[in-house]
């Protein structure tokens, strides 16, 4: 898959002790100019569904499994490889301080009628929902958070403010 990026978050160790790999899938579904998001208020910011893959999970079976969790999404299918972006960022973990995030990216295609969502203790607790949003306007949503970089804003907003920009560049301008 096409790496699209290589993020390094600015508060990764220069030294690092060790290196945590962990594996993502990400969904991009798309109805005209609208996209399906999940809206996080601790951090106010728009991000794709998806998350982490088990360990010995197919990329796209994590992928199926996490639009469903946090979407209700029901008959995902996968259209297309996007791509993937790379992050290394600070892990609170002294052992292994360094984390090495691989984002996989997927186009995809769900029903239309969703199911319910089933979202994990901490993704209630950080007020995630998934939304149908105007990418555009979301785009600008999470361009302005970082701008103003309050104290609260999460390490994921730059992956998605990418992945939004490419998105719209990519599938929606061409």
């Amino acid at each position: 898959m096409r790496i699209l990026a290589e993020l390094i978050h600015p508060n990764v160790p220069a030294v690092p002790t060790g290196v945590v790999h962990r594996r993502a899938a990400r969904g991009i579904v798309l109805r005209e100019q609208k996209i399906l998001l999940l809206y996080t208020e601790r951090y106010d910011d728009f991000s794709l569904p998806g998350g982490g893959v088990d360990e010995g999970e197919d990329l796209r079976q994590g992928l199926c499994r996490e639009l469903e969790e946090e979407t209700g999404a029901r008959n995902v299918q996968v259209l297309a490889d996007f791509g993937r972006v790379d992050e290394k960022r600070a892990h609170r973990d002294p052992d292994n301080n360094t984390l090495h995030m691989q984002s996989f990216v997927y186009h995809c295609e769900i029903d239309d009628e969703r199911g319910a969502v089933k979202m994990e203790h901490y993704e209630k607790a950080n007020g995630m929902r998934p939304l149908w949003v105007d990418i555009h306007e979301a785009l600008k949503h999470n361009r302005d958070v970082l701008a103003s970089a309050p104290s609260h804003m999460g390490q994921s907003i730059p992956r998605e403010t990418l992945l939004l920009e490419r998105i719209i560049a990519e599938l929606l301008e061409s």
